[in-house]
């Protein structure tokens, strides 16, 4: 007799249970062992269920992380955005330290950013790829929106700061995580102690370092500025001795 643990839902509610339950497994298994180390058989036996029926919920093992990735996204985006809307003023430093540790604190999401673009996307529908685009999409506008309020930036700084933020989370992690035989590797030779990496504080770092040269190239940094001493023609128009012409 069918165990009724491999019985399929038939219903909307108990499918969505049953989704439910293979997003979990996925999550846990994905957060103990790395995404790239989890196979659809690993996932289907810690549901309860062979590989084949577990293909009635999802495509492909990737839709399943690439789900996990969305929700992601969404998770990370209103953790931070709740911060932000507490502030009515913030420096870039502040900002920057609330986006690497929002980041750090979530490993699960730092991988799957890494193998999103690089594996997950890649091995799934078209359709499922636009649903998960669009995520994304609705998730760096909310952010735009209050890191615009608070330092001034344009639609595109905010694009390219989150795009920044994101991407290097998801190689610093990978970086961050070598694994036992490679991270003893790199502790045993102080030539290759420089491979040993902290997410956070170097993504803090170069987050930084981004906001604040927006800042001093924006047009208010400008007008604080002292002007620059304006270059001397003197002789170059009189005497046609100008700056040599490029060859």
């Amino acid at each position: 007799m069918t165990s009724p643990a491999f019985q399929r839902a038939r219903s909307a509610e108990a499918k969505q249970a049953r989704e439910a339950a293979i997003l979990d497994a996925a999550r846990t298994l994905g957060r103990s062992r790395g995404v790239r180390d989890v196979t659809l058989t690993d996932i289907a036996a810690a549901v309860g269920m062979h590989k084949s029926a577990l293909l009635r919920y999802f495509e492909t093992r990737e839709q399943i992380f690439l789900k996990l990735t969305a929700e992601g996204w969404q998770e990370w985006s209103a953790h931070l955005r709740a911060e932000l809307e507490t502030r009515s003023h913030t420096t870039a430093q502040e900002v920057a330290a609330l986006i690497a540790a929002g980041l750090a604190a979530r490993p699960l999401f730092c991988d799957l950013l890494a193998q999103a673009p690089m594996n997950l996307e890649r091995n799934v529908s078209a359709e499922t790829v636009r649903s998960f685009k669009l995520v994304t999409l609705d998730e760096i506008a909310l952010i735009g929106t209050e890191l615009r309020r608070l330092l001034g930036l344009s639609e595109t700084q905010t694009v390219d700061l989150i795009a920044t933020a994101t991407s290097l989370a998801g190689a610093l992690w990978q970086m961050a995580t070598p694994g036992p035989r490679l991270r003893e590797l790199y502790r045993s030779d102080p030539r290759l102690a420089h491979a040993v990496v902290e997410l956070e504080p170097r993504l803090r770092r170069v987050l930084t370092a981004y906001l604040t040269g927006l800042e001093a190239g924006s047009p208010t940094a400008a007008e604080v500025s002292p002007a620059a001493p304006e270059p001397t023609t003197t002789g170059a128009a009189g005497s046609g001795q100008g700056a040599a012409s490029p060859a």
